[in-house]
């Protein structure tokens, strides 16, 4: 078995234990530095906590027999001075407002240092980040955040520049830029933070207070647990967030990200609340994360026209692997605010569990010539009890003009400044299992086609009962009779060792396919 480094800090380390397991290791193993045991293992990406600055690990990973199956040596990072927040006034009995004492370590913490916080529940409104910060929140810590609406700073949507050339962004809410509740945590423009430990971060959210008719704007839109606005070289591990407001961690215009060992977990019914959606970032590492909550589980954006037009900036370089998504609507979702374009996502040895799909791909007329998908491929996946696995949707019926004639019409329209674009979409090595609905819906626009999908060693089998349900949210669209593979309007279509079991009628639907190989 090969053991990698994927994450360290001071403090504590991530490993990746590749025994050929997805998000679940093939058997228990046991962590020794040495002859002492410091952790045991049965996830993939596993991380160790409570080490020593500046100090050599000789790792070694043992099976339940006490065999050897890999090692590796860790030198952790160096470490100034750690400022722990009860120093500077926090009393975490769960009462308190601890905020301002909490923010004055962290403005305090010099570089190569960690502000700490240990056991307690530390109430708070927001706090924010700054440069070169390592925040630690340790096993039986938790930040919870109070859910008084006013008490929570704005972040205005548009700053006009003093020369009215240019502006200022710092809010956003669905792809546009508006004001908004500051994140419970919140970067801008920070650089080098490491946000880290076994501790919890919880939104409070509740349908008492912020899920509470959760598409009406009062004061400012809901609020992010984790938002970190035009920020370079963050790393976020081992924490668990839950109850958040509205989107869980939600990086924007943000680039060399890491998220290891993290867990996203908000109630199946919260409104709105995705796990992790990286908008217009850059260079996106997600490793060994765990979904469970009430919308996508991960959704990639790009803002809607005005921000995708005038920055253009697309999500690129996405990695997502070994990570675990559960009851969620989309497991790895692209948009539906994609205006400045998606491209180089690669989802791989991951997981996904009673979802209502897999890959969700959501676009539509109006998106515009920069909303380009391209180089979207899932490989080595398992899925269990997804409705649809596979969805590519151009015709998604969203915003205030989402049903029009323009955006629905299935008759083909000039290819102008507002069409989008689907390019590649390869999927390989996956086996899903228990699906409802049907295997895949694939529809693009019938004056730009999708260019190219890609199924290779693909196997899906349906539920001894499955459900009937609408297999994309667009209109005109039934529920499947068929549940196999339906396209329309697709270029090139690859289906090489593709199984499908237990579907009624054919297997595979085309309409407006140019070109098919098997």
């Amino acid at each position: 078995m090969e053991v990698r480094l994927v994450m360290k800090t001071a403090r504590s380390i991530s490993l990746e234990l590749a025994d050929g397991g997805i998000y679940y290791t093939k058997k228990p193993y046991r962590i020794l530095s040495g002859a002492e045991e410091i952790a045991r293992a049965e996830t993939v990406i596993t991380s160790i906590f409570g080490l020593k600055p500046d100090t050599l690990y000789d790792l070694r990973v043992l099976d339940e027999s006490g065999e050897v199956q890999g090692s590796i040596q860790v030198r952790t990072d160096t470490e100034f001075v750690t400022l722990d927040v009860r120093d500077f006034g926090a009393k975490g009995d769960g009462v308190s407002d601890d905020t301002r004492y909490i923010q004055a370590a962290i403005m305090a913490c010099p570089p190569n240092s960690r502000v700490l916080v240990t056991r307690g529940d530390y109430r708070i409104i927001s706090l924010f980040l700054k440069s070169d910060l390592r925040l630690e929140i340790t096993k039986d810590a938790s930040l919870t955040a109070i859910p008084e609406r006013y008490a929570y700073p704005v972040l205005p949507g548009v700053i006009e520049s003093y020369d009215e050339t240019d502006e200022y962004n710092l809010g956003t809410w669905e792809g546009n830029p508006l004001p908004m509740f500051a994140g419970v945590i919140t970067g801008i423009s920070a650089q080098n933070v490491v946000l880290y430990g076994q501790g919890t971060i919880n939104g409070g959210a509740s349908r008492e207070n912020w899920w509470k008719d959760p598409k009406v704007m009062r004061g400012a839109f809901r609020p992010r647990l984790l938002y970190l606005n035009r920020c370079d070289h963050i790393q976020v591990q081992g924490l668990l967030f839950s109850d958040s407001p509205s989107w869980t961690l939600h990086p924007y215009f943000s680039d060399d990200l890491r998220f290891c060992n993290v867990t996203v977990k908000n109630p199946s019914d919260s409104p709105n609340t995705d796990g992790l959606d990286p908008e217009s970032c850059k260079n996106v590492d997600i490793l060994g994360v765990k979904f469970s909550l009430g919308d996508d589980c991960i959704a990639v954006k790009s803002g809607k026209i005005y921000m995708g037009r005038k920055y253009k900036k697309p999500s690129e370089n996405l990695s997502i692997r070994q990570c675990l998504m559960e009851n969620g609507h989309g497991a790895v979702t692209v948009g539906s605010e994609m205006a400045g374009g998606v491209k180089n996502l690669i989802v791989e040895e991951c997981l996904f569990s009673h979802t209502d799909r897999g890959l969700r791909i959501k676009t539509r007329r109006g998106r515009g010539k920069d909303a380009v998908l391209d180089n979207i491929v899932f490989r080595n996946l398992k899925m269990d009890h997804v409705m649809t696995p596979f969805v590519a949707n151009s015709f998604y019926f969203c915003d205030p003009d989402g049903k029009t004639e323009y955006v629905q019409s299935r008759e083909p329209y000039p290819v102008d400044e507002r069409t989008p674009e689907i390019k590649k979409l390869m999927f390989e090595n996956i086996e899903a299992k228990n699906c409802h609905v049907a295997a895949a819906y694939l529809e693009g626009l019938p004056e730009r086609k999708i260019a190219e999908i890609v199924f290779k060693n693909v196997s899906v089998s349906f539920t001894e009962e499955p459900k009937e349900d609408v297999p994309a949210m667009s209109s005109g669209v039934e529920p499947c009779k068929k549940r196999g593979i339906f396209a329309r309007n697709v270029k090139k279509l690859t289906l090489q060792d593709v199984t499908i079991l237990g579907q009624e009628g054919e297997a595979v639907e085309l309409e407006q396919v140019d070109e098919v190989v098997r």
